[in-house]
Parts: C-alpha cells; structure tokens; sequence
C-alpha cells in the first residue's frame, strides 16, 4: 500500500511537539521517538511519531531474526518496534530462565498507518492510502490540541530485586571468573520493580524525558504494555550503506560547579578503568561489524569521547562500516545483537554468566527499539535509563547495570548503579 505525503508549516507553533505528543495518546499502538535536538552527529529528525497499527509481528525468540526479516521483506514500509535482549537466545545456544514479571513478547514491531516527522520549523505527514483523507483534519487537531493536562495518582512502593550485600557478593563472583580468564568484561545488571503499580504513564514519561532530555527519548505504547525511555544511546543506524554503532562505557555525575563538573568530565576522559571499559567494546562491535562490512571499511572514528548529558557524563565511541548493497538490513542487527556494551566480552561467555547471576530475565531492557524505513536503513537505540509498565499485571521494572573489569569494586560498582537509577527513581516518587 502506497504512503501519502504531505507537509506543513510550523513556525508559529513552539509548542507543537508537546501538542503532537498529546494527541497521540488516543491511539492503542505508539511509537514516539525524540532527539530533543541534542547536538549529534548522524541525527535525521527532531521527532518521529508513528501510530495505528496497520499490520505488525509479534513472537517469541525462537527463529525471531527469521521472521522479522521475513515481515520487513514483505512490507517495504516503515515498521517500528523492538528487538528484546532475549532474541540472544535466537542467535546462540543461550536460554532466559530468570523472573519475568512484565510478560513482554520477546520482539513486536508495527507498521503504522500514520507516521509524522517533526524537523526544523515543519511537520511532515506520510499516512498510509487508506487513511490519507484524515491528514488535514488531525494537522487542525494537534495544532488546537491544549498541552495542559491534569496531574493522575501515582501510587507504587519501589524494591530491590538484590540487596546491597548480595549484589556484592555476586560481583565478587563476575570478578572471580575475569581472574579465571573466562571473560574480560560483564555488564551485570539488577532490578527495581514494583507491584500492584498505578502510574500515568504519559505525564511520568514527560518527567522522565525532562529531567534527562537524552538524545534517543522512546514512548512506546503496545496495548496496556510501555516503555518509558531516556535513553543516551544509540544501538546501530544504517543510512544507505554506512552502519554506525555508538557504544557508551565510562561514566561520571555531574556537580553543581560549573569548575568542578569540567574538572570530573576531563578526568573520566583520562580514567585508565572507564577507557579501558569503553575500548574494550569498541574491539567487540569492530568484530560485530566486520561480519558484514566490506573488507577494510571498519573504522573508529571517535574513541572514547566525552558527552555530557543532564544527569552524567559519558564515554561514547562510534564505530562505522560500510555494506555492500544487498546486504540484508535484518542480518546486520543479527550479526552484532545484542549490543556489547550490554554484555561485555568475550560476548558469549559474559551473557551466560549474566544469566548466571542476575535474579531478572531482561527482557526489553538491554534490548533495542526503533525503525525501518522502506529504503532499508534503520535506527535503533538501547533500552537503558527506562521505565517498563505492564498496566494490566500492575507491574512496573526498571533496570540499571555497570561494567563490571578486572579494575572494578564492588563499592564503586553498586554507586554507579544508584547514580543511573537516580532520575528513574526521581520521577516515579516525586510527591
């Protein structure tokens, strides 16, 4: 089925992104996916809003990367969704058998019937055919849309999934099997939930969004089940026959001092145990990306750079290839999934520990979402710094975790984790 396109101007309508975002909301199945024109490279669009779900998969993790590549052939349109971290198991000889209390399928993507575009001052409409005839109605609405809106109950008692002196022990236990030489690196992960939870998931997500404004901000809405996502990082873009990859490892809170926050963000720069973290998955998604690539086209071309956000600062690398032509956009994410910065390495041997001692099934977070357009490239980000919600079960999870090296403690270890749960905390317990 053929898209529509049509474009307005928006100069005169500051508030339109909030006002788009709002008037999403009537819709069962959305995807709302902001940059909050944070200053990046490889950045296409301010906002994408896709919504009304037309066709769409839904599976588990066995032959998952089969089927998507199937259902992505077939359509050759926009489809937008998620790629959970347990499709590990599709890919490896690996199983997920830990707590799941969120019911999540392990991957679902939507083609939408109306994706909206926001970029500099206009507002692009590419609806599908049969419902072309709706885009100068909803343009009136959104803009006519108020952007006020009425403070819901939040009621929730956040736990712990491993305490303090547990969580110690068990990476005292990722740090026996790196002096073993098992692996060299592992992102070990723990979770915060809770039950019987009533949130709004709307306002919570734009606190959540406005206390971190992170570049690869996700609203995911599938029926009763969300994602609420403040996420700094991209996972794996294509654009044409360049892939990039932008893996974050190192980080740093930020002070109050404008002197003292230069100061911290120079020193996480030259910090032997966060460059060491960072480069040792830039060697991981250089291999990642090899499987694919044209040979001699892996390169680096930024390596453990400081980027600094509302709540932290970051070491971000970006690592890029170049593809041949017809090289499936699903094996490229099949090749380098999941993401090294969520596993450690050897990739292998660390998602098997993971499983080992983390007490949660990871399901969506650690795992991506984004979307393909009908030319094949893609954009996806990391689940991280999010809040999952299963309205329905009442079950709300959020996870956070850290790498764990050869030069890690688990004092330090437990802190980091504690300064990334912070904003999430922050806003699901505001009075």
């Amino acid at each position: 089925m053929q898209r529509v396109n049509r474009t307005f101007s928006i100069a005169s309508h500051p508030e339109i992104k909030d006002q788009l975002f709002l008037w999403s909301q009537k819709y069962d199945t959305i995807a709302w996916l902001d940059s909050n024109s944070y200053e990046q490279n490889y950045s296409s669009y301010e906002s994408i809003l896709a919504i009304d779900e037309f066709t769409a998969i839904k599976t588990d993790y066995f032959n998952a990367f089969d089927k998507l590549k199937e259902y992505q052939s077939s359509v050759q349109d926009y489809i937008f969704g998620y790629l959970s971290y347990d499709l590990k198991n599709d890919t490896e000889d690996l199983s997920s058998t830990n707590y799941d209390g969120l019911d999540f399928p392990d991957l679902y993507f939507f083609q939408p019937k109306k994706v909206l575009f926001l970029k500099e001052n206009e507002i692009h409409f590419r609806y599908l055919s049969l419902v072309e005839d709706e885009i100068e109605s909803d343009f009136q609405e959104i803009i006519h849309t108020s952007t006020q809106t009425a403070e819901q109950k939040q009621d929730l008692k956040i736990k712990l999934r491993i305490h303090k002196d547990e969580y110690y022990k068990k990476v005292h236990s990722v740090l026996d099997h790196i002096h073993r030489g098992d692996i060299y690196e592992a992102n070990f992960c723990q979770e915060f939930y809770a039950e019987n939870a009533q949130i709004d998931p709307f306002r919570t997500y734009q606190d959540l969004n406005a206390i971190s404004e992170p570049p690869f901000a996700t609203f995911l809405k599938i029926d009763d089940q969300f994602l609420l996502s403040a996420s700094p990082e991209r996972y794996l873009k294509k654009s044409g026959t360049k892939v990039i990859s932008q893996p974050i490892k190192g980080t740093a809170k930020r002070l109050l001092s404008p002197i003292d926050d230069q100061k911290i963000a120079n020193d996480l720069s030259r910090n032997p145990k966060e460059r060491s973290e960072n480069i040792m998955i830039v060697d991981l998604v250089r291999n990642d990306l090899s499987k694919t690539a044209k040979k001699g086209t892996v390169k680096v071309e930024e390596l453990c750079k400081v980027y600094t956000f509302k709540q932290v600062h970051q070491l971000i690398s970006t690592v890029s290839s170049e593809v041949e032509t017809g090289v499936h956009p699903i094996d490229i994410i099949k090749d380098t999934f999941p993401m090294g910065s969520m596993t450690g390495a050897p990739k292998i041997s660390a998602m098997n520990i993971i499983e080992e001692l983390e007490e949660t099934k990871r399901g969506l977070y650690s795992g991506a979402v984004g979307y393909f357009t009908p030319e094949n490239d893609f954009d996806f980000n990391v689940v991280i710094r999010s809040i999952l919600f299963n309205q329905e079960k009442k079950y709300l999870s959020f996870s956070v975790g850290s790498a764990i090296t050869a030069k890690s403690t688990p004092e330090n270890e437990y802190e980091e984790c504690l300064l990334k749960a912070k904003a999430l905390k922050q806003v699901l317990l505001h009075p």
